[in-house]
């Protein structure tokens, strides 16, 4: 029996994939737990008219992703540290931090998981923060730390 999947299934295929499976297991497994439904002429135009929507919205995120990329390119956060001897820096800047200072500064929201580095700032000077806006969108913000006085 053919069927269109609406979820992920183990061994079987992913979202959207049309499948052949065993007639008991699509009646019995697949339609009951609404993993799935019948491949029929209908249904097929209704999975085609889905993915074609998605396919706007995917590219409508990837042109703001794109926007907002330009954005952070002239960028630069400067954060005051303390400072010993040697230029040894205490403490250092996470990446929460910065996140809640682009967001401040410049009402730009990105979660502090697509920073990467991904672990905190240690060293005085500018840093180059690479930003994963979408899956093949990324930006870069310049963090700079200096002594406080």
């Amino acid at each position: 029996m053919k069927v269109i999947l609406l979820k992920d299934v183990k061994k079987v295929g992913k979202k959207d994939d049309i499948v052949d499976v065993a007639d008991g297991y699509a009646r019995n497994f697949l339609l009951p737990g609404k993993l799935a439904v019948i491949a029929s002429h209908k249904s097929k135009e209704i999975l085609e008219d889905q993915q074609h929507d998605r396919a706007e919205e995917v590219a409508l995120e990837v042109e703001k992703a794109k926007e907002v990329a330009l954005k952070l390119k002239g960028i630069t956060l400067t954060f005051p540290v303390k400072v010993g001897d040697n230029g040894r820096v205490f403490g250092s800047v996470s990446t929460k931090q910065v996140e809640e200072m682009l967001l401040k500064e410049h009402d730009i929201k990105v979660d502090k998981r697509k920073f990467k580095p991904s672990g905190p700032i240690t060293n005085l000077g500018s840093t180059r923060v690479k930003v994963t806006l979408y899956a093949d969108v990324v930006g870069e913000i310049h963090v700079s730390l200096v002594s406080q006085s």
